[in-house]
């Protein structure tokens, strides 16, 4: 089955204490926390103070994605705020190796993102040493933007290189997943759907959250 994990950047920030509620009592797999900088990408979200009490306060699997300039200089701080998934961006980081390495000696999974031009190619060399790919689905940065259809391509081709590399990776989508594309995109091979959106600009996040598992559960 699919796992969803609802992306804070989304939400209303005025009120995490009751979204945390939300998502503990939801059927919610993870809960995603984009980190920007206004460097890396073109916006600036929250840093490690609230990452560190979100993390206190959800029951769910912490996932996040730093969208950064130097990932590195910052793995330590995030795993004492408590991350149990850490993402970074293929394209910020000058010794992937290194960095995954050092995120996996935390404890941590480690994931790694790639933006809509990067090939997937690029991962063949670090495919196996790695947890979590996010595929991002729209450019970073900002939230509510419509999904790439030529992501679906690049995740059959994601796929294909897991399986003859007998990696266990495992394939997250981030970026305008929906409950009308949702079933499109596990089918071509993800496992893991980022959803913001979707589930926060609905009338019932909760619901939408339940719609998402109920959707996707068969494929």
């Amino acid at each position: 089955m699919a796992l969803i994990a609802p992306s804070l950047l989304s939400s209303d920030f005025l009120h995490l204490a009751d979204i945390c509620t939300m998502i503990n009592e939801s059927e919610a797999d993870w809960l995603h926390l984009d980190v920007m900088d206004g460097s890396f990408v073109p916006n600036i979200s929250f840093g490690i103070p609230i990452v560190k009490e979100i993390c206190k306060s959800t029951k769910k699997p912490c996932d996040v994605h730093l969208m950064i300039v130097q990932p590195d200089r910052y793995i330590d701080v995030f795993h004492q705020a408590g991350a149990n998934i850490l993402t970074v961006h293929l394209e910020a980081c000058t010794h992937l190796h290194r960095t995954v390495q050092h995120i996996k000696s935390l404890g941590m999974k480690a994931g790694v993102a790639i933006n809509p031009h990067t090939p997937i190619e690029m991962l063949a060399d670090i495919i196996t040493a790695i947890d979590v790919v996010c595929v991002m689905s729209v450019n970073p940065g900002f939230g509510g933007q419509q999904f790439i259809p030529q992501t679906l391509k690049k995740i059959e081709r994601l796929k294909k290189l897991i399986l003859l590399s007998s990696s266990k990776t495992i394939i997250e989508v981030d970026g305008g997943v929906s409950l009308e594309n949702a079933s499109t995109i596990l089918s071509v091979g993800a496992d893991v759907l980022v959803v913001g959106s979707a589930i926060f600009n609905s009338s019932d996040p909760k619901k939408s959250i339940h719609k998402l598992k109920n959707l996707v559960q068969y494929v």
